[in-house]
């Protein structure tokens, strides 16, 4: 790694030590973002080319899910306490589960745009392109937003496939697939915090209330230029435009799973931006809000986007692993201390998803959340 990515991480090092004395970190975002009550993504408009110079490659830290428990429960908390994002190997999800999804999500996207639309508009949930939501955001991309429930999915499916019932199977399959892996993530979490109840994360999503959302997006390619323009590119070209904009996921968790065209970016702060490098082995894993506020302020919530900046087009899976609606969220009492008074006030995920989705990209969402003393 270059000395200019060293310091970048540096910077990153004292950035979440800032943010966990709850500095804002507004100035570091993107203005020009207006959300509405029912949103359920956030993406905003920027034309403008990403200045290259402000990008780094990184390597996030590589967890091998078949090590020894303590070990692995070790390197999470440490990797959510100083990324806020892991790639995760070995992971159990068999590769025929990914495959299917993939190739139904493939078969989706390359229809013809007609046959997609009648997935659509997306309300929230459906097919959607470029037009995210009902704000006027816009984005280099196009997404398949699905709830969770396989009967919702069963029921969306004649719309979105010739062959809907290979689809739900699919797209089912993979659910549960990634549920399972998200929970096993969230119990190790909590171990490694020395929380007494280690369930005390993962009964959030596993609750069939559970408001956790699954989407397919797919990030047209960018024509390359000259012979040093490769598909798996993991910096900004001139021609680059943002897929999917600047923000952090609200929700408890998010498992990435992306073909091998780079395009996630992390922020750093101060305009500052590092590449992910592609791995179709692993399942990326990130910290969303409510996990930080969860943690007691211990994991970070990292602000992230999506650039179509390369040659090939790039699709890629989500799972949001969300609390119902009427599920309180605070931090258990272990991670609650005199040195570490609660950061965030007691709130219900549907009055956060509320606040978050009516506020501007730029805002910082928790600050609303904080208790009185912080």
């Amino acid at each position: 790694m270059g000395n200019h990515c060293h310091v970048a991480l540096e910077s990153h090092k004292q950035n979440l030590i800032l943010v966990k004395q709850e500095v804002n970190y507004s100035r570091f975002l993107v203005p020009g973002f207006v959300g509405g009550p029912n949103r359920t993504d956030m993406v905003v408009a920027s034309p403008n080319p990403i200045r290259a110079e402000k990008v780094q490659p990184i390597e996030l830290p590589v967890i091998d899910l078949s090590a020894e428990r303590s070990e692995v429960s070790k390197l999470i908390v440490e990797a959510c306490e100083e990324y806020g994002f892991f790639k995760l190997i070995n992971h159990g999800v068999s590769d025929n589960i990914i495959a299917q999804m993939e190739e139904e999500g493939l078969n989706f996207f390359t229809k013809p745009l007609s046959e997609k639309q009648r997935a659509g508009p997306a309300t929230p949930f459906g097919y959607g392109c470029k037009n995210i939501g009902f704000n006027g955001d816009i984005g280099e991309v196009e997404y398949l937003l699905l709830d969770t429930n396989p009967l919702s999915i069963s029921q969306r499916s004649n719309t979105i496939s010739n062959d809907p019932n290979k689809f739900s199977s699919a797209v089912i399959g993979y659910i549960q697939a990634v549920r399972v892996l998200a929970c096993e993530i969230l119990d190790l979490m909590a171990e490694g915090l020395w929380v007494q109840d280690s369930s005390v994360f993962s009964t959030m999503i596993k609750d069939v209330e559970s408001d956790s959302l699954f989407r397919l997006n797919h990030y047209p390619p960018i024509l390359c230029k000259d012979r040093e323009t490769s598909p798996s590119s993991f910096h900004s070209h001139s021609s680059s435009k943002v897929g999917f904009g600047e923000h952090s996921d609200p929700q408890i968790l998010t498992i990435l799973r992306s073909n091998d065209v780079g395009g996630l970016q992390i922020s750093l702060g101060d305009g500052v931006w590092v590449a992910v490098p592609p791995d179709p082995t692993a399942f990326c894993v990130n910290v969303g809000d409510v996990l930080q506020a969860m943690s007691n302020g211990r994991f970070l919530s990292v602000r992230h986007r999506a650039l179509t900046n390369s040659c090939k087009s790039r699709m890629s899976m989500a799972y949001f692993g969300a609390p119902p609606l009427h599920a309180w969220v605070t931090a258990p009492a272990e991670l609650v201390t005199p040195n570490r008074p609660l950061l965030y006030r007691p709130f219900t995920w549907g009055e956060y998803k509320k606040a978050a989705y009516s506020l501007r990209l730029g805002d910082s969402r928790l600050d609303l959340f904080r208790t009185a003393q912080q």
